[in-house]
């Protein structure tokens, strides 16, 4: 194998490398640390910038199937690295495929412990399909800022 021939082997196996850490699925660690830097963001920037930042499609929010939502307390969208559309919304009464009242939920978490992990199922943006969720979640404030990981 010549030089060039090496070269482009390795620049292939990088570019699978890259592609594979960029589709793989998020952990529980990753949503936990992009929940923190999440409630970091907001508190140094204030609301609007990091609402905005959270909701870019482009942003630092956004990492494979790993996006950050923000919920007002009465069940209101924030912000939503995945669905722009939803901002605004008041989804207090959204339940999943099972049934369960989620955002009610969230919200009633977050008033009573501040920080937990929620169990839910909800359509993963990457795949399309309704899939066993668990959502990492913070209070800040008048809202909620959660993350999650499909299982």
């Amino acid at each position: 194998m010549n030089l060039k021939q090496t070269l482009s082997t390795a620049a292939a196996a990088a570019l699978v490398l890259t592609s594979s850490a960029v589709l793989a699925n998020a952990t529980p660690a990753d949503a936990t640390a992009m929940v923190k830097k999440g409630v970091s963001f907001v508190k140094a920037n204030g609301k609007d910038k990091g609402y905005a930042e959270i909701s870019n499609k482009q942003g630092q929010f956004i990492a494979g199937d790993l996006y950050l939502v923000v919920y007002g307390l009465d069940g209101t969208v924030r912000a939503h690295g995945a669905n722009e559309k939803m901002i605004g919304k008041n989804l207090i009464d959204l339940k999943d495929i099972d049934g369960k009242a989620f955002v009610k939920e969230r919200v009633d978490l977050a008033q009573s412990k501040g920080t937990f992990w929620q169990d839910y199922k909800f359509t993963n943006p990457t795949t399309k399909k309704i899939e066993p969720k668990a959502m990492y979640c913070e209070k800040l404030d008048d809202s909620v800022l959660c993350g999650g990981v499909y299982k």
